[in-house]
């Protein structure tokens, strides 16, 4: 059996330890050069063009694995306080999600910590990186990121051409100017990557804590009535939040 300074000895570090986690994680999802990728390819249109190697930038983060990282650092919070919270009183309610128990038989104290969690949650959510919706996006299995359709850009390269002022005369030599054109080279082939995620995902995320959000508060205006166990809740929540 856990006793409550148990609980309480450990609190302090858990929260510590929780709140770094969510600013690294915030500050990961707030870098765009990390959440990006490209491949270029190069293709010469003549056999004698120039040949020139592929560019490729892998992405480095991905926001739903942010967000899973964050979610098992946050487990450990919510475990610890539920328990804490649990030997402080007895009264209980249900969450309850569309007719379904999320969490079952959770104490008021927690249900005001939960509610305050969930904002935070809220919050984070509402900065999540977008793909950028001027671009179709679609799954990259091999990567495991977000890809764009290949698009191709001209590259060019410039030649001399002569224009001729002026005829030979008995008196004077023929008049040519020396310019240069652009004409086209090679074809680049550029596919984007993205770890960001598209605006339904963070939607469907975004109404989920909404909706557990307030069924937290309707458990705790319903709340009533135990002996100190340890309880698991984190799993759960997060279980929901990200399915």
């Amino acid at each position: 059996m856990t006793r409550l300074s148990q609980i309480i000895a450990v609190e302090k570090g858990v929260k510590g330890d929780a709140e770094r986690k969510r600013r690294e994680a915030a500050a990961e999802v707030a870098n765009a050069a990390r959440l990006s990728g490209i491949s270029r390819t190069y293709q010469p249109r003549d056999e004698d063009g120039d040949a020139l190697p592929p560019e490729s930038t892998r992405v480095q983060v991905r926001a739903e694995d942010v967000l899973h990282d964050l979610a098992a650092s946050l487990t450990r919070l919510l475990d610890v306080t539920l328990t804490k919270d649990q030997a402080n009183c007895t009264a209980h309610a249900d969450v309850i999600v569309d007719g379904k128990p999320v969490l079952q038989k959770v104490p008021v104290p927690y249900l005001l910590f939960l509610e305050k969690q969930l904002a935070e949650v809220a919050a984070f959510v509402s900065r999540l990186p977008l793909l950028d919706p001027a671009e179709d996006w679609s799954e990259d299995a091999a990567s495991g990121c977000w890809k764009t359709a290949p698009a191709k850009t001209v590259r060019s390269k410039k030649v001399p051409r002569n224009h001729r002022v002026a005829e030979a005369t008995p008196q004077h030599p023929e008049q040519v100017q020396v310019y240069m054109e652009d004409i086209p080279a090679g074809d680049w082939t550029t596919v984007k990557f993205s770890g960001a995620l598209p605006a339904t995902r963070v939607r469907e995320i975004a109404e989920r804590v909404t909706l557990l959000q307030d069924a937290v508060k309707f458990a705790r205006e319903e709340a009533n009535s135990a002996e100190i166990t340890d309880r698991r809740a984190g799993t759960a929540i997060f279980s929901y939040l990200l399915s």
